[in-house]
């Protein structure tokens, strides 16, 4: 193992390293043959916490969903390695005709098919991928704790939570004596820092939260491969890439990334999740790569300390 440091997430007694890796990537931009080599790698580098969802991916031409999961559980059957990793996993976002949402009948399927598809009996972080209005919180948090109680899920947690939502509904566990969600997943990187420093985080801090952020690199925007309009022709997401990120605070925020990864002996990438990992209320920011390569970049961001200077120099070009 070659990274050392980890973290508790939240209360759960759940220790796991400073990165989470996406899963999304499993069947979608990387095939099954790939997707074991990083798995194993990742075990091995110490990065052994996975996040995934049930709906990964379905975006794909072709693909209906599951995929990542499918992939994750042959993995897991031919390696032999559940024991050594930390597995998380969502329900509520579409998989079909009237399939969606947090209402407790949809739950029990969705574990159903999720560990069906893990080759598991247990998942050990079982996440609210969307907030569900139509459902009542509580409908929702009754079924995760029986889902708790029976063995199937270790621990709880919310991504895409308003912090009003979310302080209602830890509220709510509180006062029902019902499982809590123990992590926070929100969006959250050096350019959205806003919506997630505004109000969520707070929220987490306050309730003790581990938080693991998605889009911690700004869709790659971070990586500092992004620098002009023709560089939108990098990536299928470029275009997009390119018209919310590439701007004033965007060029602002790849001069200081730039500035401190030379200082530093460092990559971009490297520095903008060491960034992230420094910040007090954050766990573990999830990033994803595709090759064996991109893992090495990863491994060395997750060991790297930033001075105040560096942080405050980040913080500043990002502030908004």
């Amino acid at each position: 193992m070659s990274h050392s440091e980890h973290r508790s997430l939240g209360r759960t007694g759940i220790q796991v390293p400073t990165l989470t890796f996406g899963g999304n990537v499993f069947g979608w931009t990387v095939d099954q043959k790939t997707s074991f080599s990083l798995l194993d790698a990742l075990v091995e580098k110490g990065l052994y916490f996975i996040d995934t969802a049930d709906v990964y991916s379905r975006w794909a031409p072709g693909n209906q969903g599951g995929e990542s999961e499918t992939i994750i559980g042959n993995w897991l059957k031919q390696s032999g390695k559940r024991d050594k990793i930390v597995l998380a996993t969502k329900v509520g976002i579409e998989m079909g005709p009237g399939k969606k949402g947090l209402a407790p009948a949809y739950i029990r399927q969705a574990v159903e098919d999720s560990l069906r598809r893990l080759q598991t009996d247990t998942i050990d972080l079982y996440q609210a991928h969307r907030d569900d209005q139509e459902t009542p919180l509580q409908a929702t948090l009754e079924t995760f704790d029986a889902l708790i109680k029976e063995g199937k899920v270790r621990a709880i947690g919310a991504s895409n939570y308003s912090a009003e939502r979310l302080s209602e509904a830890l509220k709510i566990s509180g006062e029902q004596g019902l499982a809590r969600y123990e992590t926070l997943q929100p969006e959250y990187n050096l350019y959205d820092r806003e919506e997630y420093e505004s109000g969520l985080e707070q929220v987490a801090e306050e309730h003790g939260l581990g938080v693991i952020n998605y889009y911690s690199l700004a869709s790659g925007f971070l990586s500092g491969k992004y620098r002009t309009k023709e560089d939108a022709s990098k990536s299928k997401r470029g275009d997009g890439v390119v018209e919310k990120y590439l701007n004033k605070r965007g060029l602002q925020i790849l001069a200081a990334l730039d500035q401190v990864a030379e200082a530093n002996s460092a990559t971009p990438t490297q520095v903008a999740l060491a960034w992230q990992i420094a910040r007090p209320s954050i766990t573990a920011p999830i990033v994803s790569v595709t090759s064996l390569s991109q893992l090495d970049e990863l491994t060395k961001a997750a060991s790297l300390t930033l001075s105040e200077e560096d942080i405050r120099a980040l913080s500043e070009a990002s502030s908004y």
